[in-house]
């Protein structure tokens, strides 16, 4: 005989399994978003849009698997599509995934539409500062790194006005409130 779940009995949200499911999710899309077919040329090289995912994935989950999946994602994507600086996006989209996670579920629980603006900017600043001095460190050229500045700025607050669009405006937070609860 075979049994069947009851589908208004979900699983909760601390379940490991549903963490980890999600935290792959989420590095999956983020790996997917850092190829060049998904970017946008820009003088120098691309413009990711994997920012969208990262900081996505930071105002849903919690700091460790926000951390997860915008820096391991990052650096698979990057060890696919372009491996140069996959170190770099290790430690840099971890770092700002997690800031942004941060203020989110630890530091401003009671506003988290607030905290999430606040964590954007800090991550933006996480961001743009991490890939400047990784870029001269990897290319031996100061130069190469100030010329990517602006579009690395471009691209990360791009990507975060996204994300807040869409986790906010277009009610991917209730979406995933309701399916974690």
């Amino acid at each position: 005989m075979t049994q069947v779940m009851n589908p208004s009995k979900n699983i909760k949200a601390d379940d490991p399994v549903r963490k980890l499911t999600l935290t792959a999710l989420f590095m999956a899309m983020n790996i997917v978003m850092s190829s060049s077919i998904l970017s946008v040329p820009v003088p120098g090289g691309h413009m990711y849009l994997n920012d969208v995912v990262i900081v996505t994935a930071a105002i849903l989950l919690d700091p460790v698997h926000a951390a997860l999946a915008g820096g391991i994602g990052a650096f698979i994507g990057d060890m696919l599509f372009y491996p140069a600086p996959m170190f770099v996006s290790l430690v840099v989209h971890g770092l700002q995934a997690f800031v942004i996670s941060l203020f989110v579920h630890k530091i401003m629980p009671k506003r988290p539409e607030a905290a999430s603006v606040i964590g954007s900017v800090a991550g933006l600043v996480i961001t743009v500062t991490g890939y400047t001095l990784g870029r001269a460190f990897i290319y031996s050229t100061p130069e190469y790194a100030v010329a990517k500045f602006p579009f690395q700025i471009l691209q990360t607050l791009v990507g975060s006005a996204l994300a807040l669009l869409l986790c906010w405006k277009c009610g991917i937070v209730n979406l995933f409130r309701r399916f974690t609860n």
